[in-house]
């Protein structure tokens, strides 16, 4: 018989078989916001240069 503890380990996925199916999408997004974090204000900086018109 389980214990609720052995329960949880057994469903904590950690054994299972597509797990990296379910890893690297995740670790890719994580790295994505990072990125996105990182550079949103010069991007931001970078698409309003962009979009307004010069004072030539």
């Amino acid at each position: 018989m389980c214990s609720r503890m052995q329960e949880l380990v057994l469903h904590a996925g950690h054994e299972h078989p597509n797990l990296i199916w379910v890893l690297v999408p995740s670790l890719l997004t994580f790295i994505a916001g990072l990125g996105i974090g990182t550079f949103s204000e010069r991007t931001r900086e970078w698409i309003h240069s962009q979009t307004e018109p010069s004072s030539e």
